[in-house]
């Protein structure tokens, strides 16, 4: 198995360890988890430091953690009001704090974009990126990619949609540069001009030869996709979108509002996905159809994680 240290962006894994060695472990790790847990973890310690609010980011790790039978022996979702961040404290010298305490991974979220790079770069101990800014959240991209795998039986060749805002959405950068590792991808991104995917990911998949068509029309491009990835407004990172209805019912653009409307134009074996938390973009209608797939994705991330953690750690 491939030694991995610190996990910081999308871009490190190549394909050949996502289908040989991250997935089948995975897998091994859902069967871990419905035998009731493990022990193969014990005596390892966890700090997970977040400096934004999480729920399945920071649940997911703990539980996994806890499944294999390490511990968390630090945690926080505030860290800059819980933490010495709060006294002027740089984020370089805390983590070289948390390293004098002997942790065997620390699992970061930051608020800036590359602040896990910084991280790593005075930190022995590995650093896990679980979000920073508006920059890339690799793990759940990994959970993403493993949740298409399990769901259509392939990647190759599958149509996406990534819908929303795509400018300051990290999870729709980071799943990009996975998706550019497989052949024959297409990839449609549906958001209004002010929410556009930003340069440098257009320009990475220029390079890479990988297709894609932007778009402010979800309903134009739902017939053709296998996948569409909803994504909400990151109105905590300054994002304004143009709430103008196209008609009475809808409470956000008719560009990203997934609905029966827009499930009636999908193929019947595609899915939707979320990374959630959803907010309003998709409608509560849509949960009972079995389409929906962004709770079971969620439950992935379980299983991703625990995967990472063995990898790291054992």
């Amino acid at each position: 198995m491939k030694k991995i240290h610190h996990i910081i962006e999308a871009q490190q894994f190549d394909r050949p360890w996502l289908e040989e060695e991250l997935f089948p472990l995975a897998k091994e790790m859902e069967k871990v988890v419905k035998e009731g847990g493990s022990n193969i973890l014990s005596g390892k310690r966890m700090i997970t430091l977040f400096y934004e609010p999480s729920t399945r980011t920071r649940v997911s790790f703990e539980m996994a953690m806890d499944m294999m039978g390490g511990k968390v022996v630090f945690s926080t979702e505030n860290a800059r009001q819980f933490s010495s961040a709060a006294k002027g404290e740089t984020l370089e010298d805390t983590i070289k704090v948390l390293n004098s305490y002997h942790p065997d991974v620390i699992i970061l979220r930051y608020d800036e974009e590359d602040g896990t790079k910084r991280a790593a770069e005075v930190s022995s101990v590995p650093i896990i990126n679980a979000g920073d800014g508006s920059g890339q959240h690799p793990t759940q991209a990994l959970l993403d990619l493993f949740t298409i795998q399990k769901e259509l039986g392939r990647i190759d060749g599958i149509s996406i949609a990534m819908v929303g805002d795509l400018a300051r959405g990290r999870t729709v950068r980071s799943l990009s540069y996975l998706l550019a590792k497989f052949p024959n991808v297409k990839i449609y991104y549906v958001s209004p001009e002010v929410a556009q995917m930003r340069d440098d990911i257009k320009d990475y998949l220029k390079r890479h030869r990988v297709w894609f068509e932007e778009g402010n029309d979800l309903r134009e491009v739902a017939p053709q996709v296998d996948i569409i990835y909803q994504t909400r407004t990151q109105k905590e990172r300054g994002t304004l979108l143009d709430e103008t209805r196209s008609s009475p019912d809808e409470k956000i653009g008719s560009f990203c509002l997934v609905n029966q409307e827009v499930l009636d134009l999908m193929k019947k074996e595609a899915i939707v996905m979320h990374p959630l938390p959803r907010v309003n973009e998709i409608a509560l209608e849509v949960d009972k159809d079995p389409r929906a797939a962004y709770f079971r994705q969620a439950e992935n991330g379980l299983y991703i994680r625990m995967a990472l953690l063995k990898m790291i750690l054992s």
